[in-house]
This record gives C-alpha cells, structure tokens and sequence, in this order.
C-alpha cells in the first residue's frame, strides 16, 4: 500500500505541509517497508490557479490509497474521491510521525 503524505522536504523527518496543493513534495510512502519517493511539487506551489487538482493527479498517478494532509481544497477532494483515494486530514508534525500515526489507525477517512 503507498500513502501520499505532504511535506516541505523529501524525507520522513521533514515537516508536514499543512497545503495539499502547494506542498512543495508529495512523499509516497509505503508504511510497511518504509520506503519513500519524493515527488517534486514546485510546480504547484506558485501555481495561480489548478494547484490542487495537479496535486490530486499526481497523487492518483502514483496510485496512493490515502493522502495525509491538513486540509484538501473541494475541487482536488472530488477528484481524489472519485478515484477512490482516502483522505486523513489535519495531520502535523513531521511525516515519520504522521505515518506512525496511521499505522495505529488515527486517521478516520473524510
């Protein structure tokens, strides 16, 4: 299972970012193995418009079954949801913590 979990740096000791669409990375995270893959969002981050609904393609391209996030914008919610994504939000802290979380199931689908 990948988890997609936004943050301002690539690894699992960077912070959360709290902006899903103008994240500067998106970490897909495999909780089990805990590998991850930083994917680039710079694009995103300045974007004047679109940023969330590139975020959610991103996301679902990586075919991650949940993203972690403080919050998601309505228009990148639709998307992620009808593909079938799950979304936790509020998270915080740093994204090892975040996934710790979600590993102890604290994180409800929205």
């Amino acid at each position: 299972m990948h988890i997609a979990v936004t943050a301002t740096g690539q690894s699992l000791d960077s912070p959360v970012d709290e902006r899903f669409g103008r994240a500067r990375y998106i970490l897909i995270v495999d909780p089990e193995s805990g590998l991850v893959e930083a994917v680039d969002n710079q694009a995103n981050v300045n974007a004047a418009q679109g940023a969330g609904l590139n975020a959610a393609q991103i996301v679902v391209e990586w075919q991650a079954e949940w993203v972690l996030t403080g919050r998601v914008g309505p228009k990148a919610f639709a998307v992620l949801k009808e593909a079938g994504i799950k979304i936790g939000l509020e998270a915080g802290g740093l994204v090892r913590e975040t996934v710790e979380r979600f590993q102890a199931g604290e994180f409800k689908a929205s």
